[in-house]
């Protein structure tokens, strides 16, 4: 039967796929399919799936083709090809794996309201943090440091890209950054309450005192050496488990794994912030103990990265002072679902001032 569907019949099923991988699973179906797929529509097939999986595509082209010698807030087309497709799918799946995550975070204790974002909600959320993205790759680099945050010329050229967007948009911008700081202060960088909190909710038999900002100069040897220790397991300090920096060994304090007690974690998170949300991800999956993100941290980060904090919060406020606003009253409609990502009842804000809502 498929052999007699006209081409331009074929072609729109094509383009009604919500997925690149739901495209290539039809293309290698049959010949008729794969002959079909690969003509001069493959592009346009393959940048529509893309469009319906991780879109908008048009913010991902504005921080794919950003560079130094453009501002930041022009918009910038760009040609599909493979390569444009490859690289986009690559941030794709970074926003699809903080749509999972998201959930965790905005409904942190309010586990009654707690749900899935629907198809809306999650290209609202997408769109939010490439921007989020493009604004660490145009502002969060080693050629703005800590003497430059309050220059204005560089203060003007941050403000040019967020007022490239509405309030609205700039209240799901700033959700989604809340919701990456949550991440960071919580998973990658814990502070040392967090650390003692999670240690005595995961071992609440132990009777171990835990030796915060006590850092251990020799390094755990390999698994298969380990020895077994009273109530504790050590094998699975080497385990890729994340309740691995909770486990106490004669070669691993978990309380070292802390990184400061109140004001001091504020520093770390607010320089942590600068990361973008691939090296946030990696740093959230991959790097199980601290030792591992500092490690990170050295090799792709400089010297300006460290007591330099993000700027993105104060640039939005900034903006929104600029536009009649109160950046207080948007934190506050964001907390209560009122502005964001996921609004209660589904609500459009948009059109309405900061400084009603």
């Amino acid at each position: 039967m498929f052999d007699t569907l006209p081409t331009e019949i074929i072609t729109h099923i094509y383009l009604s796929l919500p997925s690149i991988s739901a495209t290539l699973a039809l293309a290698s179906t049959c010949h008729r399919f794969h002959n079909v797929f690969h003509t001069s529509k493959r592009l346009l097939i393959l940048s529509e799936a893309a469009e319906s999986e991780f879109g908008p595509v048009d913010d991902i082209i504005q921080l794919l083709t950003h560079n130094y010698s453009q501002a930041a807030h022009v918009h910038r087309t760009a040609p599909m090809s493979d390569a444009l497709i490859q690289q986009v799918v690559r941030v794709g799946r970074v926003a699809r794996a903080f749509e999972t995550i998201y959930p965790f975070k905005k409904w942190k204790t309010d586990f009654a309201n707690r749900r899935l974002l629907k198809p809306n909600e999650c290209y609202v959320f997408r769109r939010a943090l490439y921007r989020r993205w493009l604004f660490d790759e145009a502002f969060h680099a080693r050629f703005y440091d800590r003497t430059c945050r309050s220059v204005p010329r560089y203060v003007h050229d941050r403000a040019a890209l967020l007022h490239n967007y509405s309030t609205v948009e700039l209240a799901e911008l700033l959700d989604v950054h809340r919701m990456l700081r949550d991440v960071v202060a919580n998973n990658i960088c814990p502070s040392n309450g967090k650390i003692r909190q999670k240690f005595h909710k995961r071992h609440p038999e132990s009777n171990h005192q835990l030796l915060l900002n006590v850092h251990l100069d020799c390094a755990p040897p390999a698994a298969s050496s380990f020895a077994r220790d009273g109530w504790f397991d050590e094998s699975l300090i080497a385990s890729a488990n994340y309740h691995a920096r909770l486990q106490p060994s004669r070669w691993h304090e978990p309380g070292a794994e802390g990184w400061g007690d109140d004001i001091s974690h504020y520093y770390v998170v607010e320089d942590m912030m600068k990361l973008n949300p691939e090296q946030i991800l990696f740093l959230r999956d991959r790097c199980l103990v601290k030792s591992e993100v500092e490690a990170y941290l050295r090799e792709h980060c400089g010297d300006w990265f460290v007591n330099n904090g993000e700027t993105l919060s104060e640039t939005v406020g900034f903006v929104v002072k600029q536009r009649g606003g109160e950046m207080e009253a948007m934190k506050l409609a964001i907390e209560g679902g009122e502005m964001g990502v996921a609004v209660i009842g589904g609500h459009d804000w948009s059109g309405i001032s900061c400084s009603t809502h």
